[in-house]
């Protein structure tokens, strides 16, 4: 198998080479980094409803769509990207994901311990330490091969992060950005800068192919070949341009940003017949918090919107249903033209 250390090269490259290898039928391991920065969505995410594409024009920040799944992610040379490329039929990778996942993230996972960070397995695709996740991973097949992604992270910028995401207003901005610190680490932010800065990235990239060789055999070094150089220009304006980029994915109701498994920031709005409500909330390992309604409807008596709201903090996402219904059936209120329904527009996840 290949191994094709590149360090950093132009943004667009870090998506085009894994791309090109995986369509070339090429085996291989990539260590690679932007030389600048970028925005890159999943493959089924619509640009338009995932990204600020005024804020990223004006900042000159430019975007990718891959044919890996995921979120939308703000992409810089803090992060050293691995990318795996792997025959479908190749009997090293499992046919089941979460055993895919498992087995090749334990690379990942040894170079972490290796610096003296504690991160561990979280199912399906996570790394976390210390229940904040520290890598972000995906997989998918492109031509006949199986493609796995991920980072290494030394450093975010989670105000830009949160800045470059299409976001209903600054309030629910704030609590993207609070929610992505809270549950999103990095090397630095773990070892501390000076024990960080001493992990340059040629040092972190050689740890990563020496763990991978103990997983996938041998790894040869190679440059960019002609060959692949040609398949990554073919692919560039394909990749690059409108029709791609803005293709229509699935619309969904309101906004839910994933940060990690597990963890997601949500807000959605409804038009029940008493008038408009909103929710924003977290969702945290299948319990609702941080819960917060508004709208312009009337209830009686006035605080019984901060009982619902308390009724529902710290509830289960699975038994929303039954949350709402004791609520309406046990509470001395009304709230005319909003309905237990009305709620479930907004709670059910």
């Amino acid at each position: 198998m290949k191994l094709y250390q590149l360090g950093k090269i132009p943004w667009e490259e870090t998506q085009l080479i894994y791309h090109s290898l995986a369509l070339l039928g090429r085996e291989a391991l990539c260590l690679v980094s932007p030389s600048s920065p970028y925005v890159c969505i999943g493959y089924h995410q619509d640009l338009e409803q995932e990204v600020d594409l005024d804020y990223c024009r004006e900042n000159d920040i430019p975007l990718f769509r891959r044919e890996v799944g995921g979120g939308a992610v703000f992409l810089d040379g803090n992060q050293l990207f691995f990318h795996l490329i792997l025959k479908r039929n190749n009997p090293l990778a499992p046919k089941r994901i979460d055993a895919f996942y498992q087995k090749f993230l334990k690379p990942v996972i040894d170079v972490h311990h290796r610096i003296g960070i504690p991160a561990v397995y979280k199912p399906v695709n996570d790394l976390i330490v210390q229940n904040r996740k520290i890598s972000g991973t995906g997989a998918g097949e492109i031509g006949d091969c199986i493609v796995f992604v991920g980072n290494l992270i030394l450093d975010f910028d989670y105000d830009t992060m949160a800045r470059v995401l299409k976001i209903p207003d600054e309030k629910f901005r704030d609590k993207v950005k609070k929610t992505i610190e809270e549950n999103l680490s990095t090397i630095g932010r773990e070892l501390g800068r000076v024990r960080a800065g001493q992990l340059d990235e040629d040092t972190l990239n050689q740890m990563m192919a020496e763990e991978f060789e103990k997983v996938v055999g041998p790894l040869n070094p190679a440059g960019k070949d002609s060959l692949l150089a040609a398949k990554m220009q073919e692919l560039k304006p394909k990749m690059m341009q409108d029709d791609w980029l803005y293709l229509r994915g699935k619309r969904v109701e309101g906004r839910i940003v994933k940060v990690r498994s597990g963890v997601s920031v949500v807000q959605r709005m409804h038009k029940a017949t008493g008038g408009l409500i909103r929710a924003e909330f977290c969702v945290e390992e299948g319990v609702f918090t941080d819960v917060a309604i508004s709208g312009d409807y009337f209830c009686f008596p006035k605080d019984t919107v901060n009982l619902l709201k308390a009724a529902i903090e710290g509830s289960g996402v699975q038994e929303i249903d039954k949350t709402i219904q004791g609520f309406y059936e046990t509470g001395d209120f009304e709230w005319p033209g909003v309905q237990v329904g009305d709620w479930l527009h907004l709670f059910k996840v």
